[in-house]
């Protein structure tokens, strides 16, 4: 069912994942998640961004959700590079606020390519997908660093089932709760079948 906030429309959960669904990216089998843990779920959030149609109407609902939860305007969106970039900007246009990303330096997140935030500014940080939370602790963690005030954490996906913990309040436009198990414990059916590694890093998310 569709809700609209400030002329936004919000998906429930149920919707959400029926976009991914409907562009192959949520897929089962047996797979190595960026953590090292194994699962039989996968969500590719880069499949989903293949359509310009499926990311603008995902993005315009997180903005719907972000505006009702966090009231004020925001001065900024910033998401982590490479993969919440389009999302972080497609949510942006939606919230009618200036966009930034930041990029690793030596493994750590900064802002760079002339990309500052004002003292005090008010920032909405977009993440793709959250599992352990780490990636968005680090991308809050740089934006304090730099000098804004973090109202939220947006993402399409929570897979954490609301319990990462990243150090500010997270507004999901879906919850799903993945099984992970450690390569030495996996489950009878994912016992002797194949294992891939469909993410690009080596740290969790």
């Amino acid at each position: 069912m569709l809700l609209t906030v400030l002329g936004l429309a919000i998906m429930n959960s149920a919707d959400a994942l029926k976009e991914f669904e409907e562009a192959g990216a949520l897929q089962k089998g047996h797979f190595i998640l960026s953590s090292g843990l194994h699962s039989d779920t996968y969500l590719n959030k880069s499949i989903v961004s293949m359509y310009p149609d499926r990311t603008e109407r995902l993005c315009r609902a997180l903005a719907a959700k972000a505006a009702a939860q966090i009231g004020d305007a925001v001065d900024y969106v910033i998401s982590p590079a490479m993969g919440a970039i389009i999302y972080g900007y497609e949510t942006a246009r939606h919230l009618n606020a200036p966009f930034m990303f930041l990029e690793r330096v030596d493994g750590e997140f900064h802002l760079r390519r002339g990309f500052a935030v004002e003292p005090g500014a008010r920032v909405l940080v977009v993440e793709d997908i959250v599992s352990t939370g780490l990636s968005a602790r680090e991308a809050i963690a740089a934006v304090k660093k730099a000098g804004g005030d973090v109202a939220a954490l947006a993402c399409l996906v929570d897979r954490s089932a609301g319990r990462a913990d990243v150090g500010a309040p997270i507004i999901a436009l879906a919850e799903l709760e993945v099984a992970a198990w450690p390569p030495d414990a996996l489950p009878a059916h994912l016992k002797g079948t194949p294992a891939v590694k469909p993410g690009s890093r080596g740290i969790s998310q």
